[in-house]
């Protein structure tokens, strides 16, 4: 069975409030960007199983606003300021039966975890999104066959 997984960098975010880093809200731009990230997984990717999202406020906002079409939504601590190898543990606990899953996170971790998994540098800039593909279960991306099957940055 072929896997997919979509890696997403949250939108742009707010830095004129004065909260916490994982209490920032998305910006303006942020906000009608998100929406384009949907749209963009929509178009090139189709439905997706599970999203696994950051509990960051703007990681659950980039996801919200997107209109992400999903069968599920999981918020995980552990996606914020994660690692690659962080990111991966995560990944190693999806489900067999699902085919795609969308990653809603923060960078160097998710850039760094796209690089590892296709041999491939990719930054990831807010709203960008990169899609990985492998054949075989989810803990086979490690074995490093997956390929960076497109990458975008939806900007509006």
């Amino acid at each position: 069975m072929n896997r997919t997984l979509v890696v997403i960098r949250h939108a742009k975010s707010d830095w004129s409030h004065d909260v916490a880093d994982d209490q920032r809200p998305l910006n303006p731009r942020g906000r009608r960007e998100a929406p384009l990230i949907g749209q963009w997984v929509a178009e090139h990717v189709g439905a997706v199983d599970l999203v696994l999202c950051s509990t960051a406020v703007r990681a659950r906002e980039t996801f919200t606003r997107s209109g992400l079409a999903t069968g599920e939504v999981r918020y995980d601590e552990r996606v914020y300021a994660a690692s690659h190898q962080d990111l991966m543990s995560v990944v190693d606990e999806v489900p067999d039966d699902l085919g795609t899953v969308a990653l809603v996170g923060h960078n160097p971790g998710l850039s760094e975890l796209v690089g590892v998994l296709t041999g491939e540098p990719v930054e990831l800039k807010t709203s960008a999104i990169a899609v990985v593909s492998w054949r075989g279960g989810w803990p086979d991306v490690w074995a490093r066959g997956a390929s960076l099957v497109s990458h975008a940055t939806p900007r509006g």
